[in-house]
């Protein structure tokens, strides 16, 4: 049991080591190939990036339909492409998870 803490405590580290700031107009090639899939503002990035790696695929069928977890529309890509925007970025492949970097007010 330990053990499986351990491998889930690692996986969390590693996807917090891979998640980056990244330009939209960097992720193009991505968009393109259907590869993108954005998270909601209240989406938890790394549950959302372990449920890809373990295959869960239950809690993304979940996700997908309550709008969490959806493709990227080309209204988005075009919004976030003319906004020059920055994202929160993390690749699963084949996927890239991407999600609205929130400004904490204070």
């Amino acid at each position: 049991m330990q053990r499986v803490a351990s491998d889930e405590q690692q996986l969390i580290a590693r996807l917090n080591a891979e998640t980056a700031k990244i330009g939209w107009h960097e992720l193009q090639k991505h968009y393109a190939s259907g590869n993108v899939l954005a998270l909601s503002p209240q989406a938890d990035l790394i549950k959302v990036a372990i449920a890809l790696h373990r295959d869960r695929t239950e809690q993304i069928q979940t996700w997908l339909a309550s709008g969490d977890v959806v493709q990227v529309s080309d209204q988005q890509a075009l919004h976030w492409y003319n906004q020059a925007s920055i994202l929160w970025a993390l690749v699963i492949p084949p996927f890239v998870l991407v999600q609205d970097i929130i400004k904490k007010e204070g």
